[in-house]
């Protein structure tokens, strides 16, 4: 199989909307043999075109916070000093001893009011982070997530989603995994782009577009992970978008396709499609492409 990452380096260049046409057309192309994932975790919308029904869904269970037992704690105060992120709340103004609780939304699991709580009263649980979904969709499967309010993404969520979409391929025999990447370079973007066999870097004509497009170049290059590039809205600032072309050419990473600007991107989204099933256009020469890379 192949798989095949879609990224960028700045969130809102119309990642997901590539990612969202190359996952139906390669459907089609396939006869159905393509696994889709979202892993971007942290703002997951390719479910709002697809329209998924979860078959299967599992706990996503990552790190550690603190629990105080109110009937063991002595009040003594040691958590609230020792605590960086002011985490430990209590309500003192109300009681001659006070209460302490961890408030979970800004308790970071670093333990620190568990190793020096001389009562030993603090329990430091495992922490359910959110939930990972295989989903049936009209593309075929759908492997995809949803953290909870305040939780993180460190990238095990991304790699675990990727193992399992590649045991879903390798039991279907599908041919294609198309993977809707997270956005910037950070730890989830690595662990959507470690051991892919190709990414495809969508990034927008503007100087922000420009600069964040160079730096997920240079990431892919580090990882050894052949790129390409395709300029979406490219006819906003022609000139910056031949910027990006250059860059691309000088620097290996070949041009997948241009896409110039179209409102019917708005409108494909509105009646939760993609933009290659509402109307034909650049999406399939860009696929095309893709799939003649060996």
């Amino acid at each position: 199989m192949k798989e095949i990452v879609v990224i960028s380096g700045k969130g809102g260049t119309g990642k997901t909307s590539v990612a969202a046409a190359l996952s139906h057309l390669t459907h089609v192309s396939t006869n159905g043999k393509c696994i889709t994932v979202d892993c971007d975790v942290d703002a997951a919308d390719l479910h709002l075109i697809m329209n998924p029904v979860i078959q299967k869904k599992v706990s996503f269970i990552s790190g550690h916070k603190a629990v105080i037992r109110s009937e063991d704690c002595v009040s003594c105060g040691a958590c609230v000093t020792y605590c960086r992120f002011n985490s430990v709340k209590s309500d003192s103004e109300n009681r001659s001893i006070p209460v302490y609780k961890i408030d979970h939304i800004s308790c970071e699991g670093c333990g620190v009011c568990v190793r020096f709580c001389p009562a030993d009263a603090i329990d430091f649980p495992e922490q359910k982070c959110g939930e990972w979904y295989v989903s049936a969709t009209r593309f075929g499967a759908l492997v995809h997530a949803k953290l909870d309010i305040a939780s993180e993404n460190s990238g095990r969520l991304v790699t675990l989603l990727r193992k399992e979409a590649r045991k879903i391929a390798q039991e279907n025999k599908a041919e294609y995994i198309i993977v809707d990447g997270s956005p910037g370079i950070g730890c989830p973007v690595i662990a959507s782009l470690t051991a892919a066999d190709m990414a495809l870097i969508v990034t927008e004509p503007t100087v922000s577009g420009e600069h964040d497009f160079i730096r997920i170049a240079e990431l892919t290059k580090k990882l050894s992970i052949p790129a390409a590039v395709c300029v979406n809205k490219w006819d906003i600032n022609p000139e910056k978008a031949d910027d990006i072309k250059k860059y691309a050419e000088n620097n290996g990473i070949s041009l997948a396709g241009i896409i110039p600007f179209d409102m019917a991107f708005t409108t494909a989204q509105r009646e939760g499609k993609s933009i290659s099933e509402y109307q034909n256009n650049s999406y399939v020469d860009l696929f095309k492409y893709i799939i003649s890379k060996p």
